[in-house]
């Protein structure tokens, strides 16, 4: 089994009790929408509370409302906008506050760009680097010294494939999730034997409304986008499988391509991309 497939079993404190076999409480961020909305809808599903977390009270209420009505769970909510550098510490005090015991941390909230950095608004760029990276490793960081003294707990972060080259015309987006996977990849492996997981989820084009917001929805590489269902149920999956990452919501033409980047001349490759993001 390779290093990336690494399994663990769900510990005893990842269920409600070891009887039901209901996974414990999930903290997950930018649960208002696509991906997040979707992990969310996954976890409530199998049984699990929620503690969503995004900066639409309004869309997460509702969330709410639908999921306790559907499945009988605890569901809390959290506005919090996660460009605020204090919004992770007051979303940890306000769950131990609540005697919340969280299961498992899924940061997921974030948002990207089209453009060319020069050009750019670096106000945006500045709270992209902070919710895309600062925001999730304070909250790991949080919650994780619960996990290991716990000895469970799962982490599942949200990273991209394109962490995977950088990115021209999204030069801040693509290097934040170069940091998410190795960030995630570095702390899993630290991690080892504890009975904590971390999980980096790289998915390919998805569509969740991130893409229009970002101003890439009329790009070609978003057509045929995988839903965000899709990817959220792999992600998961590995998730609960303690794996190290996995690679998501691409065809098979853009896996092959995957599977070559390490091969290809940078400049070639990067050539390559800023064409693909060029409109």
């Amino acid at each position: 089994m390779s290093d990336r497939e690494r399994i663990g079993k769900p510990m005893a404190h990842e269920r409600n009790t070891e009887t039901t076999g209901k996974p414990g409480a999930a903290l997950i961020t930018g649960a208002s929408s696509g991906i997040g909305e979707a992990l969310a809808r996954i976890h409530a599903e199998n049984g699990g509370d929620l503690v969503l977390v995004a900066r639409r009270r309004d869309r997460l209420e509702a969330l709410k409302h639908e999921l306790e009505t559907a499945h009988g769970i605890a569901v809390t909510v959290l506005a919090e906008d996660l460009a605020d550098e204090s919004a992770p510490r007051r979303i940890y005090d306000r769950v131990k506050r609540d005697g919340i015991e969280i299961a498992f941390l899924m940061n997921n909230a974030g948002f990207g760009g089209l453009g060319r950095f020069d050009q750019g608004d670096w106000s945006a760029d500045r709270a992209m680097i902070q919710v895309n990276m600062i925001a999730l490793t304070a909250l790991t960081r949080l919650f994780l010294p619960d996990f290991v003294a716990r000895g469970s707990g799962r982490i599942l972060n949200t990273s991209s494939s394109g962490a995977l080259t950088p990115g021209p015309m999204q030069a801040v987006y693509y290097a934040s999730k170069a940091y998410v996977t190795s960030f995630s990849n570095a702390v899993s492996e630290e991690l080892r034997g504890t009975g904590v997981t971390v999980t980096a989820i790289m998915p390919g084009p998805v569509d969740t409304g991130f893409e229009q917001a970002a101003g890439m929805g009329k790009l070609g590489l978003y057509k045929g986008a995988s839903s965000a269902r899709t990817v959220a149920e792999d992600g998961y999956r590995a998730m609960m499988n303690g794996r190290l990452e996995i690679i998501t919501g691409m065809s098979a033409m853009q896996r092959v391509m995957v599977q070559l980047l390490p091969f290809a001349p940078k400049r070639l490759v990067l050539k390559i991309i800023h064409r693909m993001q060029t409109a």
